[in-house]
């Protein structure tokens, strides 16, 4: 069955994408899979999270071609759970949940993490949206518009 057979009759991406990694759990560790965290047990230790849901998690990431199982990378019998070129893609809304909550939900002077280049050492910039000719896209600068399918031959 195919993840859009999963969601009949749901036409908005943004509640698939909702339907697919839109708890918690699952972004934190999509979150902690960036960070390099590919084993269960390191999952569990950083999250905190009970044995059955985060197995839940990993296993509903992997049926949704997020993350894959992949023998582990020390040649040890563990496995590990790595991002598919899918859950890479997620890349971009990682970074911009982050950029909002350090810009919205931190006091000026608390304590935080933040993102760095690992290449220069300096912050990544802010995410912004540009249209065609490179200016900043503003939310009243776009609309939604439904896409009919084409027929494929």
């Amino acid at each position: 069955m195919s993840q859009q057979e999963n969601m009949p009759g749901e036409t908005c991406p943004v509640a698939r994408t909702l339907d697919v990694i839109g708890d918690r759990w699952s972004w934190l560790i999509v979150r902690d899979a960036f960070d390099g965290i590919r084993r269960f047990g390191e999952f569990q230790k950083n999250l905190g999270m009970a044995r059955n849901i985060l197995a839940s998690r990993l296993r509903a990431l992997t049926e949704q071609g997020v993350l894959e199982i992949a023998p582990a990378s020390d040649g040890s019998a563990y496995q590990e759970y790595v991002l598919t070129p899918k859950g890479e893609d997620l890349f971009t809304v990682v970074v911009g949940l982050r950029q909002w909550g350090e810009q919205h939900l931190f006091a000026r002077r608390e304590k935080h993490s933040t993102l760095i280049e690992r290449a220069s050492g300096k912050p990544v910039p802010r995410i912004s949206l540009h249209d065609q000719d490179g200016q900043a896209l503003r939310p009243q600068d776009t609309i939604v518009k439904k896409v009919t399918p084409q027929n494929r031959s």
